[in-house]
């Protein structure tokens, strides 16, 4: 008895699944593959990601967080993006970045402009006791690194715990 002879689902004899040189001739099929380029082809064409990895993007830009006892530290890559476009705010102890890229492309040889345009707000959450006077921001390479420093309170009141195995 062979493998195909268990499959539960034949139908008098036949497979449901269309055998692989089917599939390549099939009409449907070729609809589904146009489709599916079509779809991938418009978000190429606005500087977004194809459909699978549409869920990937939400939260742009990229943001890494980082802390020590001194200091909180945030980095936020912004490729292409230039210091004049971005504004970095403090709001009731959240970081706030915003961000607005703009761009412009009128080739009158070929007969046609393009333009783009994006915006983005990220709110990050910071502990309560920072120094707001002393935040600095530098940006270099389309990586933009916020530091936040403590306060001397925050430093002195900051224990350590022991972790017991078992």
């Amino acid at each position: 008895m062979a493998i195909r002879d268990l499959i539960p689902w034949k139908s008098q004899g036949q497979d449901i699944a269309p055998r692989q040189e089917e599939r390549v001739d099939h009409p449907v099929m070729s609809l589904h593959r146009d489709i599916n380029r079509l779809f991938d082809d418009m978000f190429r064409g606005f500087s977004m990601p194809s459909l699978p990895s549409i869920g990937r993007s939400i939260g742009w830009p990229r943001v890494e967080l980082s802390e020590n006892a001194k200091e909180v530290r945030v980095t936020a890559e912004l490729p292409g993006m230039e210091e004049k476009d971005i504004e970095i705010s403090l709001d009731d102890h959240e970081l706030v970045i915003r961000g607005e890229k703009k761009s412009d492309t009128n080739d009158e040889e070929r007969g046609y402009s393009e333009r783009r345009y994006g915006r983005f707000e990220r709110r990050i959450g910071l502990p309560s006791q920072i120094d707001e006077e002393k935040v600095e921001a530098a940006f270099r390479n389309g990586v933009l690194t916020i530091t936040v420093p403590r306060t001397a309170e925050a430093t002195k009141g900051r224990k350590t715990f022991p972790i017991n195995a078992g």
